[in-house]
């Protein structure tokens, strides 16, 4: 297996929009088609400050009402692993949770226990995706290849091949009808699915391709490299939109869409995930606190019981960033080593986060009620 995924300014009131910020706190999770027709810019956001202190009491919302904190508790912790984690998708829909509980078709078992083992891959695993549907986990290899499996049966259904190098990311569309990947061999590759064919090589960037990303409606796929860059795709064109630059000491390792598709959040090797206006180039937010100097550590949306950025570190921690105010509003304590990726429910109060080498846990992390 590769090794797991190794390789934020708070930046000035004065440099953020009102507008902006006004439309980062309304409506992150609001889908809306984007049009990208400004042409390749790139941006060098500023010099970090040291982050904020977490608020006491919790700040005011733009409407004046006070921000309810985020009480995650350790919930359950799933072992079994013996190599490093680099990627945990476990609550990307709610039926694994359902197969890990009470499903028929597993009988009644203990909360957390392991199900089955997919065997196949004659190496390590870089990353997984869950199909929209929950019925298809997609795996990102070593072995060059991504296969998709039939959860249920715990078979492959298809084998895609075509990277001439270590498959570092994968992700579906919203329809689950498309997969892009993305490779060391710097390219980016749209499959079709149901055919099990690759139907566009993006030759993307210099260096490992270290994540990709569709958009809500699928007109855009997004990726990251260590050659620096994050770079927004046309699809089915292929065409370029933009590129932009986190800068010199900076380099980018997990890239995302807003659940809108308005924004990127990226995170960086100086320790801080940014908050991007893609179609104007700027960087709108940036949040810091966390450790980040040497590991791919992924950050990601929680839009359940509040507004959250939430995300690994170093320091054997995770952190949650209030989306509006930059402020950390909790930082969860219970792996033992670098925490390099993180996962949400879609619909419920939950975390996973995933450990490397000493640890070796995926743990979930459950809201019970807000303060």
């Amino acid at each position: 297996m590769s090794p797991p995924r190794q390789s934020a300014t708070d930046d000035d009131s004065s440099t953020e929009d009102d507008a902006a910020s006004q439309t980062t706190e309304d409506d992150p999770q609001i889908p809306e088609n984007q049009h990208v027709p400004l042409p390749p810019a790139q941006l060098h956001p500023p010099p970090i400050a040291p982050p904020p202190a977490p608020p006491n009491p919790p700040p005011p919302s733009a409407n004046g009402h006070t921000r309810a904190r985020p009480r995650y508790e350790l919930r359950h912790t799933l072992s079994g692993h013996t190599m490093s984690i680099s990627s945990v998708n476990t609550l990307a829909h709610a039926t694994l949770h359902k197969l890990l509980t009470t499903s028929p078709k597993y009988g009644r078992r203990p909360p957390g226990e392991l199900v089955r083992n997919l065997n196949g891959h004659t190496k390590g695993l870089s990353d997984i995706a869950w199909s929209p549907d929950s019925v298809c986990l997609a795996t990102a290899s070593d072995d060059h290849t991504i296969r998709i499996w039939d959860v249920d049966s715990g078979l492959t259904s298809r084998v895609l091949k075509g990277h001439t190098s270590y498959v570092f990311c994968i992700n579906y569309n919203t329809e689950g009808t498309q997969l892009v990947s993305g490779g060391c061999d710097g390219d980016v590759k749209i499959w079709n699915t149901s055919k099990g064919r690759c139907i566009k090589t993006l030759n993307a960037h210099l260096d490992y391709v270290t994540a990709v990303h569709f958009n809500r409606d699928g007109s855009l796929v997004v990726s990251c490299s260590l050659d620096g860059l994050i770079r927004i795709w046309s699809l089915p064109s292929g065409q370029c939109l933009k590129t932009l630059a986190e800068g010199h000491n900076a380099i980018c390792q997990h890239v995302q869409f807003s659940p809108n598709s308005k924004y990127i959040l990226s995170t960086a090797h100086d320790s801080a995930i940014r908050l991007w206006d893609f179609q104007t180039s700027r960087c709108l937010k940036t949040y810091v606190g966390h450790q980040n100097s040497k590991y791919c550590i992924a950050a990601c949306f929680s839009v359940t019981g509040g507004k959250w950025i939430v995300s690994g570190s170093e320091d054997s921690k995770i952190y949650l960033w209030d989306l509006q105010s930059r402020e950390i509003m909790q930082v969860l304590d219970g792996h033992r080593d670098v925490v390099v990726a993180v996962a949400t429910h879609p619909q419920q109060n939950m975390i996973a986060s995933g450990s490397i080498d000493s640890d070796l846990t995926v743990k979930v992390w459950v809201d019970g009620g807000a303060t």
